[in-house]
């Protein structure tokens, strides 16, 4: 039997060092754990032929639908979808949403066989709807495939994938959509640092995000982005979130070498910019640092991130967002001609707003309460904000000092206790202070994972025998967390509830809390904030939950104080 030959497409020329076949040319591995780490290694990344071949095996053991199109299928229908038109004439899906097919080092002939095997699975999926990275993958694969119809059904088999929990390739525009905002999320979170410099050089965060899939898929030059399919082959979709957010980082450290860009830079710019730098990365970033930097991230468990992505899929289906549509700017939510407020100016919105999940970024704020007009009432506060998920408090000094938090619970939620003051809310909540200079402090267990797994499990229920601090004790707080169990699903963030969290400490999840008396935000060895019933004076200290220094002067008279919803434009 004549051996198999993958490398009818390569243009070795252009191959480099990797025309240049050493390393194992055979893997005998069975074990799971064990692959996973010979994957991240790079095993058969040096050997064009074992890397083709495992590539092979690893395809083949996707679970399926029963009726997949395989190899025999494109041999059938080839003609009769292409004709006899020249393969580069071929136009490629609609579904692709003009994503070019990179060259990836192959020849014109393969450039031209990935338009043919496109429009063969187009007409094999006629429920694909949105899938950009199909060009990349299938180029991609061809370099690792004997003759178009072999990467034909390797791709089949990567959009027929039908094992529970397990995501390959996104194929419509609301799973892609969803893809951007969890992405959002993710660099809002783990990467702080990149996030705010791309918050303060486009105008469009939403805008820049959306390319995230296509600097991993499509950028990448061929040797970094055939070791990611290395990984992602064996671990799945998550890698590509990794790989991305590791591309952030970088293209940030390159951008903080350099000299300082004015603020307020087109959005276009900076999409420019982040794709010529991820073209050019093999001249600072090799394949394998690249992958490290990405396994290096702290993320949760590939179940939180589906969780997240659920959540932002239902965000965009309430927003009636289910097919491609213009996307609009995350900035137009905070309209200078619209905005008012007395604490913040419209800039100084925006920039709070680029720290919100991605799922509100398309809502406006809406003005529910403020001292000025509605006076100085805990009672009027809680008639005016219950109903509203999530909140966002800002408050203002008789110093001048500004500082706040986002809320991500109902205010209702405070009654399941009674009387009994007890905490509840979720992992999306963070306070942050204005000025000297603007800085967030967000649920300590995302900057520090180790204080809690990612294991899906129930919370550790508080003594009932625990006496609940008065609330003058500035000290230390004692306030028993409200039962995990008690808060409905549907109302929470999946990706950092408590609940999802087997903590070491329940001071680390001490969110909000509120009764007639007082309002808190922020638990654990002191609050964050705590307000009197009169909304007139304040304390602020370090605690537990969010790790934060005091937000303002340890003691505090409130000036005034707000409070904004986030009011859906699409249903409005």
């Amino acid at each position: 039997m004549a051996e198999e030959d993958y490398s009818r497409f390569v243009d070795w020329d252009q191959m480099g060092d990797l025309a240049k076949s050493s390393g194992p040319s055979k893997l005998d591995c069975k074990d799971q754990r064990e692959l996973k780490q010979l994957a991240r290694q790079g095993y058969w990344a040096k050997n064009h032929k074992l890397r083709a071949q495992v590539y092979q095996q690893l395809i083949k053991a996707i679970p399926c639908r029963t009726v997949t199109p395989d190899a025999e299928v494109y041999r059938d229908i080839v003609e009769n979808v292409v004709g006899k038109r020249a393969p580069a004439s071929i136009p490629l899906p609609e579904f692709v949403d003009s994503s070019p097919v990179p060259k990836y080092c192959l020849k014109a002939d393969g450039v031209g066989a990935a338009h043919k095997i496109m429009s063969c699975v187009a007409s094999q999926f006629p429920d694909i709807s949105h899938c950009p990275a199909l060009p990349a993958v299938t180029a991609l694969l061809l370099h690792f495939s004997s003759d178009e119809a072999c990467c034909f059904e390797q791709v089949c088999r990567l959009l027929a994938c039908n094992e529970p929990g397990r995501r390959m390739l996104d194929q419509t525009f609301l799973a892609y959509e969803s893809s951007c905002m969890t992405f959002g999320d993710l660099a809002n979170k783990y990467c702080p640092t990149a996030h705010k410099l791309i918050v303060a050089t486009a105008q469009d965060v939403l805008e820049v995000y959306a390319d995230w899939m296509h600097w991993v898929l499509g950028d990448l030059p061929f040797s970094h982005v055939a070791r990611v399919m290395d990984v992602f082959l064996v671990e799945g979709y998550k890698v590509l979130y990794r790989v991305a957010l590791a591309l952030l980082k970088f293209y940030r450290k390159q951008k903080s070498g350099q000299q300082q860009q004015p603020a307020g830079q087109d959005t276009g710019g900076v999409r420019g910019s982040i794709q010529a730098f991820v073209r050019g990365i093999a001249s600072c970033v090799s394949p394998d640092k690249l992958l490290e930097k990405a396994f290096a991230i702290r993320l949760f468990s590939r179940k939180e991130i589906t969780l997240l992505q659920l959540t932002n899929e239902k965000s965009l289906q309430q927003k009636g967002i289910t097919v491609k549509q213009r996307r609009r700017n995350v900035h137009l939510a905070v309209n200078a001609e619209n905005f008012s407020s007395a604490i913040v100016s419209a800039k100084e919105m925006r920039d709070i707003w680029s720290w919100i999940p991605e799922r509100f970024a398309l809502c406006q704020p809406q003005l529910l309460f403020t001292t000025a007009d509605h006076g100085c009432s805990l009672n009027r506060f809680y008639s005016h904000c219950e109903g509203f998920e999530p909140t966002l408090l800002l408050i203002k000094t008789t110093d001048g000092e500004v500082c706040g938090a986002y809320l991500s619970t109902d205010w209702e939620e405070r009654k399941r206790g009674g009387n009994k003051l007890s905490f509840f809310g979720t992992g999306e909540c963070f306070v942050f202070r204005m000025k000297p200079e603007m800085e967030r402090y967000e649920w300590v267990v995302i900057r520090h994972p180790e204080l809690a797994s990612a294991v899906p499990g129930q919370s550790e229920e508080p003594s009932e025998r625990e006496p609940a601090a008065p609330p003058q004790n500035t000290d230390k707080n004692t306030l028993p967390a409200a039962d995990p169990r008690a808060d409905p699903s549907d109302r929470l963030s999946p990706f950092l509830s408590a609940r999802h969290f087997h903590l070491n400490s329940r001071n680390t999840s001490m969110f909000m809390a509120g009764n007639v008396d007082s309002i808190i935000v922020g638990g654990g060895e002191g609050n964050a904030l705590y307000i009197d019933a009169e909304l007139n004076h304040g304390r602020t200290a370090r605690c537990a939950t969010f790790d934060n220094p005091p937000l303002c002067s340890d003691t505090f008279q409130i000036a005034l104080l707000e409070v904004w919803g986030f009011q859906d434009t699409m249903s409005s």
